[in-house]
């Protein structure tokens, strides 16, 4: 070490007590830092060092250093930093600059600034802290926490564009042309917030001889030229929506980065922001309100953690930013190997709603997700998967998406009505001091790599929906407004609920009239479940008794449908469970499921084509090859589930069953009784002429005898001239007495 700290004054301190390292020894502390940056070293290696010098050489002026090594280096400067890490932050950047200058230079004296090489070549460095230390949210922080470090989760809902904050000014005083250099305070106020506050009133050079100096007041301009700037930007953190208690707004809380900080984020991005939480005064304040010590809090970034999939779509290596210990990982594989898993996890889905297995399947695999693919010619294939469950009130939809929005690692509940356009996708909004537009991300983006919930689905406008088309299909948001053109990610899946056209599901009218959604957005569905409130005693009794388990917390005897117990896995566990699974694998199909899902596919379009020939009409619920995809994708959210990574067969029967049992069963929905609905139109059209003659306006009959003559002896079915009845008792033609028996024609 010697030939690097020749000439050097040690100073040796006499009392045996150490010091406390207060601000009050700066020169101490800054001696402290430089030889921890020197010295501190990792088995053999001098890291800090090293990486200093390897920074210097790219031209990259940061260093970032861990407080753990500083702690075990020396534990009370590691407090020091957490406490006044306004008053180190400076002394520690200049050690590290003379530090970076020492290792560049040797031979210069002791690295000061007898060299205007090594000035040149090595201006201020910015050092950029990681701290492990316990994350506090947003309405943690309070008053005695200013002025310390702190670290904050969040997501960066905007961005300001990079602006150049001055830290030397070069002055000059129009009269007598004197120059003056001041080092401006950095900060959000002070003079970054603009205008020439901040410079001094009146000239002090000294008067020449002879002549009476006549300055007048504010007289200094500044020489832009011989200034230096540095980039600052101002991020805006809103805590994330799983933080914010009920029925509270999220808080939002202004960033200011500089230097090597800024541009590092996207609008969507989950951070782990540290700095120190620090107060400006804003400009509104100083005009308007009387208070004068009124200052709004702010955070000084000193180090940003990404803890969300990196924007150039490769994912990284975990896109949750969750640590997984070994001890948890060989869990989650017993879990993924243990027997009829996939059965216990389907159950484990809301397990306090009783029955509707296969909705409670579709979730889990929407929960888990295909593969993404991204094509060699760059165009990628989604992996997330969109479920619509569209019903009779009562059958809990709701319920299963607020399910959802708790054990997904990343979830947005929404509902219809209370949701438009640009809260879904993105809004554009002016920024109150520098006039200027910029994008907020609305839910779809905030739930990039999660799931969206979308309640009240056939509520929302038509023109609202139509927004979400994009995102459903492209997984991009393309904005062009106010001047503003970008597309933002929004890698989510969407588990919408709705209500048929009528409140109820109509037996007697086609999907097409029931489902009032455009033949578009219904294609972009992986999967479609008409959920019916069926009555059937047995059923009702068992969800009776069921519901009234859950009211009196009796909730251990949860029995499924054959009345065995079902083992529970509780909702954390599943939460880092399916985080585990997106993040460790991604199933490729074996050859032998891409057989046998490729001549499926053209089954399926046979079947829909019979359909639609027997109905005499298009099938509203389009299978096209976007439906193919979507076997593919659940086939793969399968094999996820288990950690397969290959998809075996019985990964895609089930696919297919899964398939068959939602959107197949709502393509060929109201057949009744082997006949197709183009032959029971056709018969309810003949009953009804028959009837028409049959009954002349103001005559009666009963019920039983137009039974005995329509169903015995001409040989329809019972259930056309039930529903022919419905419909004209529904258009007023006939009417029913004395509970249904006796029918009576009262108009035309």
């Amino acid at each position: 070490m010697s030939g690097f700290d020749g000439n050097r004054v040690y100073s040796v301190t006499v009392n045996d007590a150490p010091m406390p390292l207060g601000i009050e020894q700066p020169a101490e502390a800054e001696r402290l830092l430089f030889e921890f940056m020197m010295q501190y070293r990792v088995g053999g290696e001098f890291i800090y060092r090293d990486k200093l010098r390897a920074n210097v050489l790219l031209k990259q002026f940061y260093l970032e250093v861990d407080l753990q090594h500083i702690g075990l280096f020396n534990e009370e400067l590691a407090h020091t930093i957490q406490d006044q890490p306004g008053e180190i932050m400076p002394l520690f950047e200049a050690a590290a600059t003379r530090a970076a200058r020492n290792i560049l230079f040797p031979l210069v004296k002791g690295g000061q600034e007898g060299s205007d090489a090594a000035t040149a070549a090595v201006p201020n460095l910015q050092i950029t802290i990681r701290t492990g230390m316990n994350m506090l949210q947003f309405r943690d922080l309070k008053a005695d926490t200013l002025n310390k470090l702190v670290r904050v989760p969040g997501i960066v809902i905007s961005t300001s564009v990079l602006s150049s904050r001055a830290t030397k000014l070069h002055l000059q005083c129009r009269a007598c042309r004197a120059t003056k250099i001041i080092f401006p305070s950095g900060g959000l106020g002070g003079v970054g917030g603009g205008g020439d506050r901040g410079l001094p009133r009146v000239c002090d050079a000294p008067e020449p001889e002879g002549q009476k100096k006549d300055c007048p007041m504010d007289p200094y301009l500044i020489i832009h030229s011989k200034s230096t700037f540095a980039d600052h930007q101002t991020l805006k953190l809103q805590e994330a929506p799983d933080m914010v208690p009920v029925g509270e707004l999220p808080k939002h809380m202004l960033l200011s980065a500089d230097r090597h900080l800024t541009g590092r984020v996207v609008p969507g991005s989950r951070v782990v922001a540290t700095g120190i939480y620090s107060t400006f005064e804003s400009a509104k304040n100083r005009t308007t309100s009387g208070a004068t010590a009124l200052r709004n809090p702010y955070l000084r970034v000193i180090h940003l953690e990404m803890s969300s999939p990196s924007t150039s779509g490769s994912g990284g290596s975990n896109p949750f930013g969750v640590q997984f210990t070994p001890e948890e990982e060989e869990e989650f594989g017993e879990m993924a190997r243990s027997e009829g898993f996939y059965e216990r996890f389907a159950k484990s889905v809301a397990p306090s709603i009783y029955g509707s297995l296969d909705i409670k399947k579709a979730i889990a695999c929407l929960l888990f997700g295909g593969s993404k693919k991204i094509l060699p010619d760059g165009m990628r294939l989604r992996g997330d998967i969109n479920v619509l469950l569209l019903g009779d009130p009562g059958t809990a939809k709701s319920q299963l998406l607020k399910f959802v929005e708790k054990a997904a690692p990343i979830a947005v509940y929404t509902s219809g009505k209370g949701s438009s356009a640009a809260g879904l996708t993105a809004s554009v909004q002016r920024d109150a001091v520098s006039r200027e537009f910029y994008l907020e991300g609305g839910a779809m983006v905030l739930a990039d790599t999660g799931v969206v919930c979308i309640d009240e689905f056939d509520k929302m406008r038509d023109e609202d929906r139509v927004a979400i088309h994009e995102a459903m299909e492209q997984q991009t948001i393309s904005i062009a407004k106010a001047g503003i053109t970008t597309v933002l990610n929004s890698r989510t899946s969407v588990l919408a609920a709705a209500n048929p056209v009528w409140g109820r599901y109509d037996e007697g009218r086609s999907p097409g009239e029931n489902i009032d959604f455009q033949t578009t957005i219904l294609s972009r569905f992986d999967m479609i479940f008409i959920v019916k409130d069926e009555h059937n005693e047995q059923r009702d009794r068992t969800i009776a008794k069921h519901v009234m388990n859950i009211h009196m917390n009796r909730t251990n005897e949860n029995n499924d449908e054959n009345g065995e117990a079902v083992g529970e896995i509780d909702i954390d566990k599943m939460k880092r469970y399916i985080a585990y699974c997106k993040s460790k694998c991604a199933p490729r199909l074996s050859a032998e499921a891409q057989e046998m899902l490729s001549s499926h596919f053209v089954g399926l379009r046979k079947q829909v084509q019979e359909v639609e020939r027997d109905n005499d009409e298009r099938s509203s619920i389009p299978i096209t090859v976007r439906q193919l995809e979507a076997l593919v994708r659940i086939s793969e959210s399968l094999a996820k589930m288990t950690l397969s990574p290959t998809v075996q067969l019985h990964h895609v029967e089930e696919s297919i069953r899964l398939f068959k049992y939602s959107t197949m069963d709502a393509v060929s929905a109201g057949s009744v009784e082997g006949l197709s609905r183009g032959e029971l139109n056709d018969e309810m059209t003949r009953i009804e002429k028959e009837l028409r003659r049959r009954l002349p306006v103001g005559w009666s009959t009963s019920y039983q005898s137009l039974v005995r003559e329509f169903v015995t002896q001409q040989g329809y079915s019972s259930h056309a001239l039930e529903r022919t009845l419905f419909v004209l008792e529904k258009r007023e033609v006939v009417r029913f007495s004395g509970q249904k028996k006796v029918v009576h024609r009262c108009g035309v």
